[in-house]
């Protein structure tokens, strides 16, 4: 079995201002300057021919380059307590019109369209049960802002889980076609 995600790999200079962020939050686990991306399709456990199907669905998406930046943090509630701390980013159209061709191409592998909105973000720590509170973090850090930052590929994810947290291997590449941009307006 393969567990499968497709996310953007932002460049090296802003996975250095994310990890920069003080990561003062008891019970929080940060992730790693491997680990950040901003999710476009989480797939989960897929056979070996549906990881198949889902790389050759990929390899048909059609998009031209765009930017993007930086904008501010967030959490994700779960329950009642916070469990994930995210940062935002800006604008969101070009990665909505991304997103959904992304789901496209995961229902012509064979996949369930998906149901949840669609928030990008870069998760930046998932926090226990016991972790303390988020508020002066999120205040202190809540202009979170970067200079615009080309997305010009996505990649499709195999995610190996272990003792110490998920290790992400990049099993495909998909780029984008600046020559194609009528393509992109579908």
């Amino acid at each position: 079995m393969h567990r499968l995600f497709i996310a953007i790999r932002p460049p090296a200079e802003i996975r250095a201002r994310l990890l920069s962020l003080p990561g003062n939050i008891a019970g929080a686990r940060w992730q790693d300057d491997m680990q950040l991306h901003l999710t476009l399709r989480f797939i989960g456990e897929v056979g070996p021919h549906q990881a198949q199907d889902v790389a050759d669905a990929l390899d048909l998406i059609h998009f031209a380059p765009f930017s993007i930046a930086l904008a501010g943090l967030g959490q994700f509630e779960r329950k009642g307590r916070v469990d994930t701390i995210w940062a935002g980013v800006q604008p969101r159209d070009a990665l909505a019109q991304l997103h959904k061709k992304v789901d496209r191409a995961c229902v012509l592998a064979g996949l369930p369209a998906e149901e949840r909105a669609y928030l990008p973000h870069i998760t930046l720590a998932r926090l226990s049960r016991t972790a303390g509170p988020t508020r002066a973090f999120l205040e202190q850090n809540a202009g979170l802002s970067s200079q615009p930052f080309p997305v010009d590929s996505f990649a499709l994810f195999e995610s190996h889980l272990g003792q110490s947290g998920a290790v992400y291997h990049q099993a495909a590449l998909y780029r984008a076609a600046p020559d194609d941009l009528e393509r992109t307006q579908e």
